[in-house]
């Protein structure tokens, strides 16, 4: 445990020094505003959702304005990030709970906040951590959930599960930071399906350097 403790010390320490300004890239002003953004973001790039949200906001500046939200309308704003339908749908169904459940102010606890309509843990830990600047847990997304795998830090599959496991090891005080500093690893180094294990800052720490590249001396730690 106390290796293992290590470890993990080591991993953001390494990761802080390579990523010091680790943050979401959506760019918002609001916690709705991420929240919205954040919801968009869901099987489609940052870069894209960041592309329609200024034209978004700028139509619908309230929740209460979302709440009464042609859903057509907002269906064709933001078509370009996937799924435009159920996203609406979403959007619009949790500006209603905001403001029939919460006075219209997003909520900052993480009870209220999976309460919403499309807020899952990971939306809401986002919520929490960007716009509230509290630590209640660690958002999973697919870049979280592949480097959690790789480095040997949770062995599940399951987001609610790989977030337990990296609650139970990462420093609170790291919370808040640690799934921005892996997500800019995983997009920069340890992509999908080429790692770029010989430029890695983490591979001797890594539980899958060997896989990828035999002959890279891992010296991973269980």
């Amino acid at each position: 445990m106390e290796q293992a403790g290590k470890r993990i010390r080591k991993i953001i320490q390494i990761l802080r020094e390579e990523y010091p300004a680790s943050r979401t890239a959506l760019t918002f002003e609001t916690p709705l505003q991420i929240l919205v953004a954040t919801i968009l973001a869901a099987q489609c790039t940052d870069e894209r959702v960041n592309k329609i949200t200024p034209t978004l906001f700028k139509k619908y500046p309230t929740v209460a304005d979302l709440a009464r939200a042609d859903r057509e309308e907002l269906e064709n704003i933001i078509r370009p990030t996937g799924f435009f339908r159920n996203k609406a749908k979403s959007i619009i169904a949790a500006a209603k709970k905001i403001v029939g459940d919460f006075g219209g102010r997003v909520p900052d606890q993480m009870d209220d906040l999976i309460t919403i309509p499309g807020v899952a843990r990971k939306t809401a830990n986002i919520v929490l951590s960007s716009g509230y600047g509290k630590a209640e847990g660690i958002a999973v997304d697919t870049h979280v959930r592949r480097l959690s795998g790789r480095l040997g830090l949770s062995s599940e599959s399951d987001p609610d599960k790989i977030e337990r496991d990296l609650l139970a090891v990462v420093p609170k005080g790291d919370w808040l930071d640690f799934t921005y500093m892996l997500v800019n690893h995983g997009r920069r180094v340890c992509q999908a399906r080429k790692p770029r294990c010989q430029e890695c800052a983490l591979r001797t720490l890594c539980a899958s350097a060997d896989e990828f590249y035999p002959n890279i001396e891992s010296k991973a730690r269980a």
